[in-house]
């Protein structure tokens, strides 16, 4: 018996997410943890399922995800992201639903450069005329 796997990329800031897709009970597996123990805040562990939420399949699949790079936001939404991706590969039918909510854009934000003469990307040493 051959047994589905969907796959999804997903990136944010520095985080870069691998995750699969896989018929089952809900289970959500994050760099081999479960998400209560690999996320402690319950806003990342919501981050994580919205895009299963919304498309009603959070009972489905069982999530299996290897994150790395980023802090932990960064993470919960390259994760998002994977999982949007993974998703339509399961059926395409979703694709308008997490168009909408904006799952399968990319964010393009990113950490600005330090500039030469700044103490960071913007902040400047103190001014003083004397």
């Amino acid at each position: 018996m051959i047994q589905a796997k969907y796959y999804g990329t997903g990136r944010r800031k520095n985080a870069v997410a691998r995750v699969w897709l896989v018929p089952g009970k809900g289970q959500i597996t994050i760099n081999d943890k479960n998400i209560d123990v690999y996320f402690g805040l319950e806003t990342l562990k919501a981050i994580v399922r919205q895009p299963l939420k919304l498309t009603e399949t959070l009972s489905r699949f069982n999530v299996l995800a290897n994150v790395e790079g980023g802090g932990t936001t960064g993470q919960a939404g390259a994760i998002r992201h994977g999982i949007a991706r993974a998703l339509l590969q399961a059926e395409g039918d979703y694709r308008l639903a997490l168009k909408r909510a904006g799952f399968l854009t990319r964010d393009p934000r990113m950490k600005e450069r330090k500039k030469y003469g700044l103490k960071k990307a913007r902040k400047a040493p103190q001014f003083s005329k004397r």
